[in-house]
């Protein structure tokens, strides 16, 4: 297969580069990354793996994302970070593949690392190259559609795994995911254009960077997002498969959490242009310590439907809000602005899964696990409710 070179950046519809966007959410974030959640379960079946190993495999993949994230704030030059995006597409479907060549834990660990530093490449570098577009041509700059890829590639990722449940086991179904990645990796691939400059109307209308007490309120908030995301993003199906409603059925819970997420960013887009980004983020995250609360105070249907759905709503309406308005203060190098907030979502990332396998190994339960993201998401809202003084501020508006 030959792919083609990007095309010119005015001969691209939105449609297709929000579309190629979208593709590489799907696979770095979709299959690449999260295709783990709904098969952790089956790979401690046909593996052995205990909560713990299965909690160090996920740190791995965080470190590899933290890693990509890293060096994604460090890399100035747009063609190269461009560049990058598409090593990242590659990366993305031979890690995916080989997870199912394998059963050895070390290589499942490196498999798991190369993994999260591809997942940079749709999280970060697509979102930076899509609003480089979008200012680039003089459109709005939202990236609510872009980031509904995130629910997407839950979903394709959850449904997927679910229609080969009977028919394949853990490995084999990481090869089908690193075949179905290649179908994204195509337009992922052909409709991305290569970076170009914003338009000067658009610099000049940029809003001015937030004050030091804002941007460090925010970095911390985000951590504390991280975590709780990590814990559900990692343990959510984990943690339904023990009750006796959702036994069986992990991959249908995971692909709720993806059809929740997928029209959620134009939910938060609307609310934020009504009541400002910080309160929108508030309400995000109240909602998300909710879905964390519900299953510790009943394992039932109505508690752990309405816990998927919650956190599926939630998690990219967090994303998708923290990074545009990130993106929207530093038109110029976008996707470094949001690699360098992101460091602090990353590094909760890679403590969240390591501690929450060891509370579930030591407990027998994840019911600690869920205490401990509820109460983050709470120290997030204090951070959130921090920040109102200096967002009304004129210099300080998100």
């Amino acid at each position: 297969m030959t792919l083609p070179s990007p095309p010119s950046p005015s001969s691209l519809h939105p449609w297709q580069v929000i579309g190629a966007g979208i593709c590489a959410l799907v696979l770095t974030v979709g299959l690449a990354r999260f295709a783990y959640t709904p098969l952790l379960p089956l790979m401690r079946a046909d593996a052995g793996l205990s909560a713990a190993q299965g909690g160090w495999l996920a740190t791995f993949n965080y470190l590899g994302y933290l890693l990509g994230t890293l060096l994604v704030a460090r890399v100035g030059d747009p063609q190269r970070r461009f560049r990058f995006y598409r090593a990242g597409l590659l990366l993305a479907v031979a890690a995916t593949t080989l997870m199912g060549c394998t059963t050895r834990p070390w290589l499942w660990s490196v498999l798991r690392f190369i993994a999260g530093m591809s997942s940079t490449a749709g999280l970060l570098l697509a979102s930076g190259l899509v609003l480089n577009w979008l200012l680039a041509q003089r459109r709005r700059p939202r990236l609510g559609l872009h980031f509904a890829g995130l629910g997407l590639g839950i979903a394709v990722s959850g449904l997927a795994t679910a229609l080969l449940a009977g028919h394949a086991g853990s490995s084999g179904q990481w090869v089908w995911l690193g075949l179905l990645g290649v179908v994204f990796l195509v337009p992922a691939w052909r409709w991305m254009p290569a970076p170009a400059a914003p338009s000067a109307a658009h610099l000049a209308s940029a809003p001015p960077p937030p004050s030091r007490r804002w941007r460090v309120l925010l970095v911390a908030a985000y951590f504390c997002a991280g975590f709780g995301f990590a814990i559900g993003a990692t343990f959510i199906v984990a943690i339904l498969e023990q009750t006796a409603v959702f036994s069986g059925h992990g991959s249908a819970v995971w692909a709720l959490v993806g059809l929740a997420a997928v029209p959620s960013t134009f939910m938060w887009d609307r609310l934020a242009a009504r009541v400002g980004m910080i309160r929108a983020l508030w309400v995000a995250f109240a909602l998300q310590a909710l879905s964390f609360v519900l299953p510790l105070l009943d394992d039932g249907l109505a508690a752990g439907v309405g816990s998927a759905l919650l956190f599926g709503i939630t998690f990219a309406g967090i994303v998708s809000l923290t990074l545009t308005v990130v993106g929207r203060h530093y038109p110029q190098n976008p996707a470094a602005a949001m690699a360098t907030l992101t460091l602090s979502y990353g590094v909760a990332q890679i403590i969240a899964p390591a501690v929450a396998g060891m509370l579930a190994r030591d407990s027998g339960s994840y019911r600690a696990s869920l205490l401990l993201a509820t109460i983050l998401m709470a120290i997030g809202i204090v951070l959130l409710a921090g920040m109102r003084e200096a967002a009304r501020h004129p210099q300080q508006q998100m």
